[in-house]
């Protein structure tokens, strides 16, 4: 199936000064040209092997993202955004968690945002990202949206905050609006299958708050287009697991049906099929579907949902999806009602797909929605053309699983081509912990590969946080609400240290977050307090772009960093461009970098620890 490469990103263009925030977002071709949206002719400020390095960065899928803040206004409607320079935030804000930094704001009758569709197909589905407000006493509100085609009221789209609107360090629950906490995670994403004849390349869609839309106002961040095509059918050799008892009109629980179809096709030598439709996986039995050694497919992310239905509060409730030695699992949903982030907790959140086992295993064109991390262990394993949006964690952890297993060890895990979107920890992440007594394993051989991460609400968008021989190459970062775009070292006292790691051809934008202070890319090494004090970070970044970083673009801190630069540029921040901090020890090698188009008096390179920290090249 042919796909168009998504270039639905927020790109720092040009001079600071020059910028105004309507014109911050371009779409661009598979080429990486500039094209026409919402009717500004925008114009890419990167050059020679700056334009290669972006039209290679991200995602390959088969939608196309527009950002409401390119889209024609109507009525009251204005954007709202932050760009470098303004002050930095300290605490989450719209701004801050939308793509791009920007949104739309409906707030009268008859606000709109018109938006193209320029993905040169016909789409028959959309995906709205938006946020309305929640309820007086948290546990949010329903309210619909009205959908209108080159004019003509199509339908009205269902939103909901009943998954967002959560309270850092609320003091009775994070749904809790009256417990000291800080409000964050304010938007969701909503899939919506057009009404009526699919939507024709060069239309216009149109989002409109007409009286019968209730809510008070509607932030919309970006709309996806997307021509879906025919639900897959049943492969020869394969079990129905509505054959078994499942029920794919959400009806009655299905777990029991789908771990029996499960062990029949082990006995047969069989797969599982799961033909299109949603089905309850709501049963207390004692453990979560397990998929370890047989494939399992589906007839597409948007026809075969598996829907996990916590009763709320949960208690001890595991609704996570293992994946093991021999899995295939492809062509499915899974998502969830979970409100807050606590794995088996209260708040019904768990593990999208939580693989492992020695004996490899393979997850492609899955999508997983409202879960936290799909955690990725065991050995030889392969990730990829799938999607996770409005997490409770990580979007796609490779890890040791915290633990000495055979099974576990992450070796060689390979995640590629996939797409992350409002997820409450990093979007990628590599996490090698050794352990209370230091006795887990190094994680060696992971590979980030080709993805896109779009607007994490907590935390970094990439983060390598220990390992040996990691690869991070391609990959796309657009705007980070707390953290930074990219986080290289360790994570916490147990964590290994970074051995080796590249990190080259990643278009980085933003950066610099609320959460303390942050940075555009940030580098640093194990704490006094760790197993490893006296280790160093070792890493090497080549030919990346770092765009619009809300603070520094690179900041190097925290004791003994070596660190290899080549061919980098770093464009726009809010502060310096490089800036090691005081009390670094280490080198730096510096090659072939451009820090270009500075805000006025700041400066190209700061450092702090020139007397241990040796800069050459």
């Amino acid at each position: 199936m042919h796909r168009k490469r998504f270039r639905g990103a927020s790109i720092w263009l040009g001079g600071v000064a020059s910028v105004a925030a309507a014109s911050l977002t371009v779409l661009l071709a598979a080429e990486g040209s500039a094209v026409t949206v919402g009717g500004a002719d925008t114009k890419v400020a990167a050059a020679g092997a700056d334009a290669k390095v972006v039209a290679a960065a991200g995602a390959t899928t088969p939608f196309t993202t527009v950002e409401a803040e390119a889209g024609t206004l109507g009525g009251g409607a204005r954007v709202r955004s932050i760009k470098p320079g303004d002050p930095p935030p300290t605490v989450a804000t719209l701004e801050t968690e939308a793509s791009g930094y920007a949104l739309v704001e409906l707030k009268g009758t008859g606000d709109s945002v018109t938006l193209p569709n320029n993905s040169g197909k016909t789409a028959n589905t959309l995906v709205v990202r938006a946020s309305i407000p929640d309820a007086p006493n948290g546990g949010g509100i329903t309210a619909s949206l009205n959908l209108y085609v080159n004019g003509a009221f199509r339908q009205a789209i269902t939103l909901s905050s009943q998954q967002a609107w959560n309270y850092r360090g609320a003091t009775t629950n994070p749904d809790d609006p009256h417990a000291g906490g800080a409000a964050y995670r304010f938007y969701n994403e909503f899939p919506v299958r057009i009404t009526g004849a699919p939507v024709p390349a060069g239309s216009n869609v149109t989002l409109r708050k007409d009286s019968a839309n209730t809510a008070a106002v509607y932030d919309v961040d970006s709309v996806d287009l997307e021509n879906v095509g025919a639900a897959r059918t049943q492969p020869a050799g394969s079990l129905s697991v509505v054959g078994y008892g499942a029920d794919p009109a959400f009806g009655k629980d299905s777990t029991v049906a789908i771990r029996n179809t499960v062990n029949a096709a082990k006995q047969q030598g069989k797969s599982v099929w799961i033909p299109p439709g949603k089905y309850l996986t709501n049963s207390l039995v004692s453990k979560p579907l397990d998929f370890t050694g047989v494939t399992v497919e589906g007839a597409g992310m948007w026809y075969s949902t598996l829907y996990r239905k916590v009763p709320l509060p949960a208690v001890s409730w595991r609704s996570q999806t293992l994946v093991g030695s021999g899995t295939t699992l492809r062509d499915l949903q899974i998502d969830s009602n979970a409100v807050w982030r606590d794995v088996g907790g209260p708040g019904g959140a768990d593990y999208g797909i939580n693989a492992s086992g020695a004996g490899g295993w393979s997850v492609d064109r899955i999508w997983t929605r409202h879960t936290d991390a799909n955690w990725l262990s065991g050995s030889n394993g392969v990730i990829r053309n799938s999607r996770t949006s409005d997490g409770y964690g990580d979007g796609f952890n490779i890890n040791n699983s915290n633990t000495k297993n055979p099974d576990k060890l992450g070796d060689n895990i390979t995640v590629q081509n996939n797409f992350a979107r409002g997820t409450g920890d990093d979007s990628y992440a590599t996490y090698s912990d050794a352990g209370a007594s230091g006795t887990n394993g190094q994680v060696v051989g992971a590979k980030i590969l080709n993805n896109t991460a779009i607007a994490p609400w907590w935390a970094n968008g990439l983060r390598v946080a220990g390992g040996k021989n990691v690869e991070v190459r391609n990959n796309l970062v657009n705007s980070v609400s707390s953290n930074s775009a990219l986080d290289i070292g360790v994570f916490g006292d147990t964590g290994h240290p970074l051995e080796s790691a590249t990190i080259s051809g990643n278009v980085l934008i933003g950066g610099g977050g609320w959460n303390s202070v942050r940075h555009g890319v940030r580098i640093s090494s194990p704490p006094s307090s760790s197993l490893y004090p006296d280790a160093y970070t070792n890493v090497t970044l080549t030919d990346n772009v770092m765009r619009g970083a809300l603070r520094a673009g690179l900041y190097v801190d925290r004791t003994r960093v070596n660190v290899t630069l080549t061919n980098n540029t770093i464009d726009g921040p809010a502060k310096q461009g490089i800036w090691v901090a005081s009390g670094v020890t280490g080198t730096g090698k510096f090659t072939g970098n451009k820090i270009q188009n500075l805000l006025p008096g700041q400066v190209a390179t700061q450092n702090d620890s020139s007397a241990t920290f040796t800069i050459t090249g």
